[in-house]
């Protein structure tokens, strides 16, 4: 599947950025109100953003020697 520069950093933003900073904030709130499964949704959140930030890890390298091999051929 191809992806353009702004999917991917917009994915990597949510991977990096957002999903991490969602679950710290859920949690805290859940916590503070005794909300239950504050904590799981917290670790559920992590996993995920570290699921797609191995994913755009693993698309960017592929993309590098793309781009190696495309500019070695010219």
């Amino acid at each position: 599947m191809k992806m353009n520069n702004k999917v991917y950093d917009i994915l990597k933003w949510v991977a990096i950025i957002a999903l991490p900073a969602l679950g710290v904030c859920i949690e805290g709130i859940f916590n503070t109100w005794g909300i239950p499964y504050g904590h799981e949704i917290e670790e559920t959140l992590k996993y995920v953003s570290v699921c797609l930030g191995t994913m755009l890890c693993v698309s960017s390298i592929q993309y590098k020697k793309y781009k190696k091999g495309n500019t070695e051929n010219e």
